[in-house]
This record gives structure tokens, C-alpha cells and sequence, in this order.
């Protein structure tokens, strides 16, 4: 099954986090973790298409932003345009 935004919105799967500092120290699961404000662009609207933003673009959006779909037993964020804040490059 596919999911195709409507109006200005995009479908975003959050990038989890890392699980090891950059020194190689493992974090447990038990610590206290926030969701991510990250993720890849999975699918765009028609009306933003030639926004600047594609599918493939990694993008970094509000803490409290978007709306949880399950999709295929996965779980994506769907979120407004304005509630990107950036590409990452």
C-alpha cells in the first residue's frame, strides 16, 4: 500500500537515534530517549512538489509537529510544510 499527502504535507520516517557515542560507549534502552526530530522524506504532496523539498531529503521538523500513520505495519510522520524546519546536507 502506498500513502499520498494531500495539500501541503509531507510523509516522513523518523531516523533513529544512535545507540553508541561517537567514543563507542553504548546507551542503554532504558535511558531516558526523546523521540527523534529527524527523518527521511518517504513521499510529497503534488502541491509542494516543486517546493524544494524531495523524497529522499533528509529533513529536521518540530518536537510536537505531525501525525502518526502506520503504514504496512511502519510507522511515518505526516507533517505540514511549515512545520519543517530544514534539509540536512
Amino acid at each position: 500500500m502506498q500513502f499520498q499527502p494531500l495539500g501541503k504535507r509531507v510523509l516522513v520516517e523518523r531516523q533513529e537515534e544512535a545507540t553508541t557515542t561517537a567514543t563507542g560507549i553504548i546507551i542503554p534502552d532504558n535511558a531516558s530517549k526523546e523521540k527523534p526530530q529527524q527523518g527521511k522524506v518517504v513521499a510529497v504532496s503534488e502541491k509542494i512538489a516543486d517546493k524544494g523539498i524531495e523524497v529522499g531529503d533528509q529533513v529536521v521538523f518540530g518536537k510536537y509537529t505531525g501525525t502518526e500513520v502506520a503504514v504496512d505495519d511502519k510507522k511515518y510522520l505526516v507533517l505540514n510544510l511549515e512545520d519543517i524546519l530544514g534539509i540536512l546536507k
